[in-house]
């Protein structure tokens, strides 16, 4: 891929979320871009790299361990795994993650305090809440997230940095953004990951701190 259109493409984010987090009052250096490169070829990862672009969030473990070591090895970058895990995966993604965003399940908390113990390292993790109840997706179910923030926050303590959702696309996302930073602020949780390429501005405005943009800076999948 000709590495020109991602440049521009990642300008042009940037300076989206510049202007919506003046316009909510806040400091640009207040929102993470999370640059989304599920089933992108390495060539456009490293074409984010060399625009200046360090964090990027995979869905699926496989890809990003085929993807990213590779990678690693030449710039530095932070790897975020932000689709859903399976607990037979829960080992590699704690090997070759800086974040898991998805923890949303009391099996899979086990699972990753398991390979936590033989990897001896810790990803930051945030816990998904499935904030429109929709059965097809991942995600703590939002009655059930008090409870599940609290057990967490005793077993992992201060890598449990903060919470993520993914808000049903027929829906005004505004409820749910708001939600869930009033839910992480709650629980005393930094992190707030919400917005993709189409609502990331709403989400800026409802208080996210880091956004998951993949096709406006590397195209349609």
């Amino acid at each position: 891929m000709n590495p020109d259109p991602i440049t521009e493409n990642l300008r042009r984010v940037q300076d989206r979320i510049a202007n919506a987090a003046i316009s909510a009052g806040r400091g640009p250096e207040d929102v993470t871009l999370v640059a989304v490169s599920k089933t992108k070829p390495a060539e456009a990862v490293a074409a984010a790299l060399a625009a200046g672009q360090t964090v990027f969030g995979e869905n699926r473990v496989q890809e990003a361990a085929g993807k990213f070591p590779m990678l690693r090895a030449k710039y530095p970058l932070s790897l975020h795994i932000i689709g859903g895990l399976q607990t037979n995966k829960a080992r590699e993604a704690v090997r070759i993650a800086d974040v898991i965003e998805s923890l949303d399940r009391p099996k899979l908390a086990d699972a990753l305090a398991i390979a936590i113990a033989k990897e001896g390292r810790t990803p930051v993790l945030l816990i998904e809440v499935n904030t429109g109840s929709e059965p097809q997706k991942s995600g703590i179910a939002r009655d059930d997230a008090d409870g599940f923030i609290n057990e967490c926050k005793d077993r992992f303590g201060s890598a449990l940095a903060g919470l993520m959702c993914v808000p049903p696309h027929d829906e005004d996302p505004r409820p749910h953004f708001t939600w869930l930073a009033n839910r992480a602020a709650l629980h005393g949780l930094a992190t707030v990951s919400m917005g993709m390429s189409a609502d990331f501005e709403i989400a800026i405005a409802c208080g996210a701190t880091w956004v998951r943009v993949g096709s406006a800076i590397f195209g349609s999948r």
